[in-house]
């Protein structure tokens, strides 16, 4: 899945890359207004990230030119502009969402998940599974979470990739190389340890007793198999 971040201040605009890169998505980024219909045109992305006061065009002007060629692609405005009307006139526009600076990172998480969930929606992507079960878990790829029980677990669409190759790979062993070119889309250093730090946080979440994996299960110097 594929995001246009437009924000012209750069260290913002490169948190947010890094927080939607680390939930798995694929982030294009634009400077001013001008550069974000440009890229919007260019690369389609599947929902974009709007900041209001930028360079040349307004977020405000962006989303105007976005809507009369695409009414549906979901926008979210996020702005240090705090007033209400603000927000009402972003809304009327045709903005799914409004996040006001300065911002924390679970809220943007808990909000990028949310339109995410209804791209999934709007669009029913083909081969994607309604559900598909990992041991006692049972996961909805496109609820973008999991389920134990009574409990739900939140999921990020990088998350719910790797449970998805586990499963539909029971006993075999997946190297860290194929983990990565199948949820990574190939852009990782190999030499990284990301993948190793990123599943023992995911372990945490669903495994009953995270120090004896029985889903996620670490076969030294290879990689990780589920048993099925």
């Amino acid at each position: 899945m594929k995001v246009l971040v437009a924000e012209d201040d750069e260290l913002i605009r490169k948190g947010l890359v890094d927080i939607l890169e680390a939930e798995g998505y694929g982030v294009f980024e634009a400077a001013d207004g001008e550069a974000a219909i440009e890229a919007w045109k260019k690369e389609a992305p599947d929902f974009i990230c709007l900041d209001i006061m930028m360079p040349k065009l307004s977020g405000y002007d962006v989303c105007k030119a976005i809507r009369l060629e695409d009414p549906s692609v979901p926008v979210i405005f996020i702005s240090a502009k705090t007033e209400e009307i603000d927000k009402v006139v972003g809304l009327e526009l045709g903005a799914d969402d409004f996040i006001v600076k300065p911002f924390g990172v679970r809220e943007v998480i808990a909000r990028i998940r949310a339109v995410t969930r209804r791209c999934i929606a709007q669009k029913k992507p083909s081969g994607l599974p309604s559900t598909f079960v990992l041991g006692d878990l049972e996961v909805f790829p496109a609820e973008l979470r999991a389920k134990r029980s009574d409990s739900s677990i939140e999921l990020s669409l990088r998350e719910v990739r790797i449970l998805g190759l586990f499963a539909n790979n029971p006993g075999v062993v997946l190297s860290r190389n194929a983990i990565f070119d199948h949820c990574w889309d190939g852009d990782f250093f190999p030499l990284s340890r990301t993948l190793d730090q990123h599943i023992a946080k995911l372990r945490k979440r669903i495994e009953t007793d995270p120090k004896n994996p029985q889903i996620i299960k670490t076969v030294h110097g290879v990689g990780y198999r589920f048993d099925g």
